[in-house]
């Protein structure tokens, strides 16, 4: 499987992007999609994650209710529309993909496949 991640860029705080992962390859139909991000001098992080089929999505407390993650199957492709953008959502956004289950869907080691990332930069 592979992913391209783009939709990045430069946005002042309070706007919106939309991220998109592409997939090629695959997915299997029991993969589950996810987005990470990683901010300089920080860990990788969850934000959030889908399965690839049915309706299930799962967010991190800290982007809930501003991000929304969805795909379109038809297209192999995944988004993460983020609303209400913050100074701490700066960060490199990577996509993922692999057979997480709920208890490890935060997880970046359950997932298999990883794009390579795209920056988002929020100015204050």
């Amino acid at each position: 499987v592979q992913l391209q991640a783009s939709g990045g860029g430069l946005v002042q705080a309070g706007g919106s992007l939309r991220l998109s992962c592409a997939a090629s390859g695959g997915p299997s139909s029991r993969y589950t999609v996810g987005w990470f991000r990683q901010a300089p001098g920080k860990e990788r992080e969850f934000v959030a994650a889908i399965r690839w089929t049915g309706s299930s999505t799962y967010y991190a407390n800290s982007v809930k209710g501003r991000f929304t993650i969805s795909r379109d199957n038809a297209k192999n492709t995944v988004y993460l529309q983020m609303n209400g953008l913050k100074p701490g959502d700066a960060a490199v956004y990577y996509c993922a993909a692999g057979l997480a289950i709920v208890s490890t869907i935060t997880t970046h080691g359950a997932y298999n496949y990883w794009g390579q990332g795209t920056l988002v930069t929020v100015s204050s």
